[in-house]
């Protein structure tokens, strides 16, 4: 059995590919961080008793912070895999803490690399670093591939910047199969409530439920390429089996705007919105609802834009060219976007009406 240890693994894509990697019979250890609460329940699933022989799931406390704990835990579990996805990754908020971001996001996949060559790990240890399309920010080239210049806009996204350069540099100095995956926009049911398609999906039950009156949102017309993290994290999987260390990109190759968002949430309850204004005076009317069961009234406002909600620096598009990956790893998304946006509704729908 090979043997993997996840950073970040109580996270979207660590709860997802520790699943996807216990199911192709790896060992799998993960890293998590100690809190006052237990934040594990997006891997209560597969997360069994520690004390079971049989159990092919350890979590580890230990922070991306502590060169100590990470050179430790290395040196234990001797990993055949290691998958860096530990990571403060909410760009808006990276503006309000720059240096944690910096320490935690930069720093700590340095971290990695070097208790990799202090414990002489170079030849046995592939290690996959969780990269961003975040790196291109309002890149000349639409849409991005592994060529496309970096021209990042927001401590997080320069912070993995220089993440990706490090995991290049030591891969040219030190031979270390490192890699990079540049995965664009990726969610699912388990995404973090913070986080836009998260936070729209899960408003716009609370409006049809009668819980919320409407949501606040910032720059409308953004757009992203946004795809499943289950389809990812298999990419991340394929990116260490492939025969050489390389950088790739992961994306749809398609891009949807924060309206289309909106519009074809609310379609999913049969209801019909409306946007009117420009910038920061923009909302969105409901026109029609189909449904009688919801409480919706014909011209109520469902949508606000504040300018809190407004990035210093905006990122107006986002859209990815997956060819490489495509090609040689032989990876393509199954997940289409209307499919993803439905899941994620009907999984908040089931988990509010209750509440």
């Amino acid at each position: 059995m090979k043997t993997a240890l996840i950073t970040g693994i109580t996270g979207q894509d660590g709860a997802y590919l520790a699943e996807f990697l216990l199911k192709k019979k790896y060992i799998v250890h993960g890293l998590k961080r100690r809190a006052s609460s237990f934040n594990t329940q997006r891997i209560d699933n597969i997360y069994s008793d520690p004390f079971n022989k049989k159990n092919r799931l350890t979590l580890h406390y230990g922070d991306m912070t502590d060169s100590l704990s990470l050179i430790e835990l290395i040196k234990k579990i001797c990993p055949d895999e290691i998958y860096n996805l530990a990571a403060m990754s909410h760009v808006n908020v990276s503006f309000s803490i720059p240096e944690y971001v910096a320490n935690v996001d930069a720093l700590g996949t340095l971290r990695i690399l070097e208790a990799v060559r202090i414990l002489r790990l170079e030849k046995k240890i592939k290690i996959y670093q969780a990269s961003t399309s975040e790196l291109y920010g309002n890149a000349d080239q639409i849409p991005q591939n592994e060529d496309t210049p970096f021209k990042p806009r927001s401590p997080y996204a320069v912070a993995k910047l220089y993440s990706y350069w490090t995991i290049v540099n030591y891969r040219e100095s030190y031979n270390i199969f490192a890699c990079n995956g540049i995965l664009f926009n990726h969610e699912s049911p388990m995404r973090g409530e913070t986080f836009v398609t998260r936070k729209i999906t899960m408003a716009i039950v609370n409006i049809v439920l009668g819980k919320q009156e409407k949501i606040y949102l910032g720059n409308l017309n953004a757009r992203r390429d946004w795809g499943h993290a289950k389809d990812y994290v298999q990419a991340m999987w394929k990116i260490l089996q492939y025969k050489k260390p390389e950088d790739w990109v992961i994306a749809t190759g398609k891009s949807y705007s924060i309206k289309d968002l909106l519009t074809l949430s609310f379609s999913y309850f049969k209801i019909d919105i409306k946007f009117l204004g420009t910038g920061l005076n923009e909302k969105a009317i409901v026109v029609n609802c189909k449904n009688p069961k919801y409480q919706i009234n014909k011209n109520q406002v469902v949508v606000e834009v504040k300018k809190r909600y407004y990035r210093p620096s905006e990122v107006n598009e986002l859209l990815g060219d997956s060819s490489k990956a495509r090609k040689k790893l032989n990876w393509t998304p199954k997940y289409q976007f209307k499919d993803l946006v439905e899941e994620m509704i009907k999984s908040d729908y089931n988990k509010l009406k209750n509440d």
